[in-house]
C-alpha cells in the first residue's frame, strides 16, 4: 500500500533495453562456452563439464532442433554428450574401446 505518495509506476515505465534479447551475442557466447566446456571435459571433470556443455549448447540453439543452428552450439551438444557418456563408462569401471 506504500505505492502511493505521488510516485506511481506510470511515470517511470520499464525501459525496453532491460529486456533480454533472444538472439545475438548471448547465444553465440553460450555456444562457445559449451564447446570450451566439452573440450575441457575430455581432460578433467568430464562428468560435470559434459552436461554443462550439453546445457550451454542446447540453450544456444534456442532449445529446439528446428530452425537455423549455429555450429558451435551443435558441436557443444554432441561433444558434451560424448564426454558425458565416456565419463559414465569410466565411473562404471570400464575402459571404452579396449577388449
Amino acid at each position: 500500500m506504500m505505492a502511493g505518495f505521488g510516485h506511481g509506476t506510470r511515470r517511470y515505465p520499464r525501459s525496453r533495453s532491460r529486456t533480454w534479447s533472444r538472439s545475438g551475442p548471448d547465444r553465440a557466447t553460450l555456444g562457445i562456452v559449451g564447446v570450451i566446456c566439452a573440450i575441457a571435459g575430455f581432460f578433467a571433470l568430464g562428468i560435470i563439464l559434459g552436461p554443462v556443455a550439453v546445457i550451454c549448447g542446447w540453450l544456444a540453439m534456442g532449445r529446439t532442433w528446428t530452425g537455423n543452428r549455429s555450429l558451435p552450439a551443435l558441436v557443444a551438444v554432441v561433444l558434451g554428450a560424448i564426454d558425458t557418456l565416456l565419463a559414465i563408462v569410466w565411473l562404471a569401471g570400464g575402459t571404452p574401446g579396449l577388449s
